[in-house]
């Protein structure tokens, strides 16, 4: 049981952070100079916090998946919906910071949302400590679908 449990942490890990992996090098890779060339509002956090806030949301969205998987009632297509939910994650990094694609980047944003809810919903059914996991991610994203309105709206 020990070595399933490890093997399918490490699983959900690599997969979680292979999605991160792609959204990272489509930030760094066409981020700039169009990123700082943007009027910001007062409340965009400096760029050192994303990768810290980012690597701890990854790591929880593992540990909810991962214990939602080694629970009683799991069920496939929850795990099926966490997967379609890390790419678009992927695609919001790639239409904002790659393609400079604002308004798209907000729509996939709201998807985005309305996946971690769902996500969130399944989990509590399942297990409460999942969902916990879950909440800092989605008050994360909400603050994203904030900052990425008023981007629209000042530039």
């Amino acid at each position: 049981m020990f070595k399933n449990k490890s093997l399918t942490f490490i699983l959900f890990l690599s997969t979680t952070f292979v999605a991160s992996l792609i959204g990272s090098l489509s930030t760094i890779n066409y981020k700039e100079p169009w990123y700082s060339s943007l009027n910001k509002p007062v409340f965009s956090p400096p760029d050192w916090v994303f990768g810290p806030v980012w690597t701890i949301l990854y790591l929880m969205m593992t540990i909810a998946i991962w214990l939602f998987w080694h629970s009683k009632n799991r069920d496939i297509k929850t795990v099926y919906i966490y997967l379609i939910h890390l790419i678009c994650n992927t695609t919001w990094s790639i239409v904002f910071f790659v393609f400079h694609n604002m308004i798209v980047a907000l729509f996939v944003l709201i998807c985005l949302i309305g996946l971690i809810i769902n996500l969130i919903l399944r989990f509590r059914r399942v297990k409460l400590f999942s969902t916990y996991l879950m909440i800092p991610y989605l008050l994360w994203c909400c603050f994203a679908l904030i900052l990425n309105i008023r981007l629209i709206m000042i530039n």
